[in-house]
């Protein structure tokens, strides 16, 4: 098992490119579909108590979350990004990138490279 983990989405080119940096420095990783197996609350908590970023940018902001007729508003808080997480994990930014008690957004793709062999 790979201290390295992606939350990954194979049909994101972004993350597809993410799997790609980490093979290009020799990293390997474990790889988690969030889609097919969505994060429980516990995990998303674990999560974002990692993630260097800011909670609110783990939700994607695309128009499917527009027709679910949310705003900013309604992702401001980490109970907030939970529940709308937990509700739709499509939501969830990707790629994520987790090493150790850390984790990242893999956006820019540049990133990601970086972050693993820091």
């Amino acid at each position: 098992m790979s201290d390295v983990t992606v939350l990954h989405n194979p049909k994101c080119s972004t993350s597809r490119a993410a799997l790609d940096n980490l093979d290009g420095v020799g990293v390997e990783a474990d790889v988690l579909q969030y889609l097919k197996e969505p994060l429980d609350e516990a995990a998303l908590r674990e999560l974002i108590g990692k993630l260097e970023d800011e909670p609110t940018d783990l939700v994607r902001r695309d128009s499917f979350f527009k027709e679910q007729g949310l705003t900013d508003a309604d992702v401001a808080t980490v109970d907030q990004v939970v529940a709308v997480l937990v509700e739709h994990p499509r939501l969830m930014q990707r790629p994520v990138i987790v090493k150790g008690d850390r984790a990242i957004i893999g956006r820019p793709k540049e990133r990601v490279a970086a972050f693993v062999t820091g």
